[in-house]
């Protein structure tokens, strides 16, 4: 037996956003990262469906890992490491950021004494490890402590809590290989006309009527077609070559999201996929990829957005309700720059204690 199960590991179980994921301070876990990883699988229970011997929910929205520690650069607060642990397989991706994840970063790091609170606000500046951009967070500390009750709501989660904004900062091309990467606003892969962008997120944004469906299925009926998950595989998997993702059969990334006209006075419909569960929700990047790609003349949805002249904030609806999110685009660059980017989320500790790998 290890001497981690014995005495156990120092964790915050916390809800950013719309997921759910175990923080850690990177001093609290191996530093060899396949020790790490190995110690991670048996902290959330995988591989196993049910991740039933772990802390683990059963889905890779609520199977995440959040890695913190001090800066090791002048420009940021704390250093920020997402891991998706995969429910049903023994492996632990770092090949993406994660948005909800990072919510509740900023109020991890204050916890622990990372930060120092403000009186009635705190910014904590957050280097997001897997891609080198920044985000900046806005806490509420009244009276140098986190506050996370409050009357933000977000679609998703129930009831409400205290706001937390998110400033993002030089996220485009987050994979390495720039805004656009496949070099294109439109590709064609597998007889249908995609974007494929990455602003903080790889996406690959396609017509779900092209998939012959409305884009406005509910998430199980998406979820029991094994045809359609099969047909996303075979597209993220090319679309994954042509972007410099490489080999993408064990990765997270990139994500497929499906686009149709809003229904509910948003500015697009979204059906996510991750990579080939349908997400309840969207991710708070992915959100922020797909209607940078919607802004781009040209692109895929960008037709059948609902786009007034001079928007910045966006109104992304999905499965579960709708998202926010802010961005600015110079589409007249060659090619199209992204000015800034920015989201409302809320993050709630759920738990702050000792867990037991098995």
């Amino acid at each position: 037996m290890s001497r981690a199960s014995i005495s156990g590991v120092p964790c915050m179980l916390m809800r950013g956003g719309t997921s759910k994921g175990a923080y850690f301070l990177a001093g609290d876990l191996p530093i060899d990262p396949a020790e790490r990883d190995e110690m991670l699988l048996r902290i959330m229970g995988s591989p196993d469906p049910g991740q039933l011997d772990g802390i683990g929910g059963a889905h890779p929205l609520t199977s995440k890992v959040a890695v913190i520690s001090p800066s090791a650069g002048p420009d940021a607060d704390v250093d920020y490491l997402f891991l998706q642990v995969a429910v049903d397989e023994a492996t632990v991706s770092d090949r993406q950021n994660c948005g909800n994840i990072l919510a509740g970063v900023g109020p991890f790091a204050i916890e622990r004494g990372l930060v120092s609170p403000g009186p009635e606000h705190t910014t904590v500046r957050i280097r997001m490890v897997n891609s080198g951009s920044i985000a900046v967070a806005h806490i509420a500390t009244p009276g140098g402590v986190v506050r996370y009750s409050g009357d933000t709501a977000i679609s998703g989660v129930p009831g409400t809590a205290a706001p937390v904004v998110l400033d993002f900062t030089g996220t485009e091309g987050s994979a390495g290989s720039g805004l656009l990467p496949t070099g294109h606003v439109t590709d064609e892969i597998d007889g249908l006309r995609v974007t494929c962008v990455d602003n903080g997120m790889p996406v690959v944004v396609a017509y779900a009527k092209d998939f012959g469906l409305t884009g406005y299925e509910p998430v199980d009926q998406l979820e029991a077609d094994d045809a359609l998950g099969d047909r996303v595989q075979s597209l993220r998997l090319r679309a994954a070559e042509l972007m410099g993702l490489g080999d993408v059969r064990e990765s997270s990334v990139p994500k497929t999201t499906l686009v149709a006209p809003p229904a509910d006075g948003g500015t697009i419909c979204t059906r996510t996929f991750i990579p080939l569960r349908p997400h309840t929700s969207i991710g708070v990047l992915g959100a922020v990829s797909v209607v940078t790609a919607i802004l781009l003349d040209g692109a895929v949805g960008h037709d059948v957005a609902h786009i007034p002249d001079g928007a910045t904030r966006f109104d992304v609806e999905h499965p579960s309700g709708h998202v926010q999110v802010e961005v600015e685009v110079d589409a007249r660059a060659g090619p199209p720059r992204v000015r800034r980017s920015g989201v409302v989320r809320t993050a709630r500790k759920l738990f702050d204690g000792t867990v037991f790998p098995r």
